[in-house]
């Protein structure tokens, strides 16, 4: 994660640090696992001072309570994703980790109103833990993200954090924009503060 955001830093802008929830589990793969994550994440919200804050999990977890906590700003990864998605074609398609994660992906996609703008949400089978494994996991991703783009995906979303060193190498194979969302959540948050936006209401 960190160090696909590496373009985004610059000297002269904003320091972009990246910290984990020692509370958390290694990587949210259920439910289970994102409600375990959002009372510890306001309490880190509410105890590390920040120009703006970022959740970098596909699952956007604790979002609404996150921005309840702050009156800083509060981007998902997911949410930014699908935005900067829209802006780069009609419809967006998904490489998902596992099928449990896809319901999930629906309900964020519902409660946004963008049904219409997914052309589908796929699996590649493969766990949080597993994405390191480039030698198995680039095969996968790339048939997967062919069949995004046969459903009518003008551009793909890599569904999980831990997915945004594939970008580069998804996007050549299929010769459409590749969004990663880490770098879509960073690069957003980024925009709202040099546009001034420092202070949010809920």
């Amino acid at each position: 994660m960190d160090a696909g955001i590496e373009l985004l830093r610059s000297a002269c802008g904003p320091e972009i640090a990246c910290v984990s929830l020692p509370e958390g589990p290694p990587g949210i793969e259920t439910q289970e696992h994102v409600e375990s994550v959002v009372l510890p994440l306001a309490r880190r919200i509410s105890s590390t001072p920040a120009d703006a804050y970022v959740i970098g999990c596909f699952s956007d977890p604790g979002l609404n309570l996150a921005r309840e906590t702050t009156d800083r700003p509060v981007v998902g990864i997911a949410e930014s994703a699908f935005l900067l998605a829209m802006g780069l074609g009609y419809r967006f398609g998904i490489v998902a980790i596992l099928e449990t994660s896809i319901p999930r992906h629906m309900r964020l996609i519902r409660s946004l109103g963008l049904e219409d703008r997914l052309a589908g949400d796929r699996a590649i089978g493969f766990g949080v833990a597993e994405l390191a494994d480039e030698d198995r996991v680039i095969g996968r991703i790339v048939e997967v993200g062919t069949q995004l783009r046969e459903d009518g995906a003008d551009s793909v979303i890599l569904g999980c954090a831990s997915m945004g060193r594939y970008r580069p190498r998804l996007e050549q194979s299929l010769g459409i924009p590749v969004v990663d969302p880490c770098q879509a959540g960073v690069a957003r948050a980024l925009d709202l503060l040099s546009l001034g936006y420092r202070r949010m209401t809920m």
